[in-house]
């Protein structure tokens, strides 16, 4: 199976700690500043008046933050896992993990939920991880068919589970406020491997369970 990491990011295509402030004085930020006034400038705008003189910088510190996943390594999160856990074998399910990812085609957001499952094979991993991994490939420029897959094929491949199902559920700005302007619209994608794709009774009971999270969360 692909590494989803090696795939999908170009080599030092983001120079940047994720964690800390980008150097607003970089010969990179400081390019990218100068991008926006450009873009500012096409739309009509001066980019010299008093209220959007400090724009660039606050738009390139704000794409620091929505694409920081250029920069992690989902084979990181899942790194360490646990195997003292008396033989369980069951699903694991995490509901409601919040995506907030931009569209590749138009840079709006699209934002909504994750619903991740697995079934271990032996070996656990920290459930922080998992929502990490959602977190990673989410905060790059996406389309949610592939954002699903991504998830799936990464805890798939460093866990080496028995089986793997990610649904998730968003609303895509660039169709709710442009375009067709379909604000009511919720589109989703699922990713299913191993048990959860060839056993129905599996199947059943994992989209079970996320159809009744309704009942338990705020």
């Amino acid at each position: 199976m692909r590494d989803m990491l090696t795939v999908n990011t170009p080599q030092n295509a983001y120079p940047f700690d994720p964690m800390r402030e980008p150097d607003m004085n970089s010969p990179e930020c400081r390019k990218a500043m100068d991008h926006v006034r450009a873009i500012l400038s096409f739309i009509g705008e001066d980019p010299t008046r008093e209220g959007l003189l400090d724009t660039p910088k606050r738009v390139v510190k704000a794409m620091h933050e929505h694409f920081r996943g250029y920069a992690m390594d989902p084979a990181e999160a899942l790194a360490r896992t646990f195997s003292e856990v008396d033989g369980y074998d069951q699903m694991v399910l995490l509901t409601d993990l919040d995506i907030q990812s931009h569209c590749e085609h138009h840079m709006v957001p699209f934002v909504g939920k994750a619903h991740v499952a697995y079934i271990p094979d032996g070996k656990v991993v920290g459930l922080s991880k998992l929502a990490k991994v959602v977190e990673i490939f989410s905060k790059r420029l996406q389309v949610q068919e592939k954002l699903t897959s991504q998830i799936a094929d990464a805890i798939q491949t460093h866990l080496n589970p028995l089986g793997v199902a990610v649904v998730i559920e968003c609303r895509h700005f660039c169709m709710c406020y442009r375009g067709v302007h379909q604000p009511r619209a919720w589109t989703t994608t699922s990713k299913l491997t191993g048990i959860f794709l060839k056993n129905m009774a599996t199947r059943e009971e994992f989209l079970r369970l996320i159809a009744s999270r309704g009942r338990n969360s705020d």
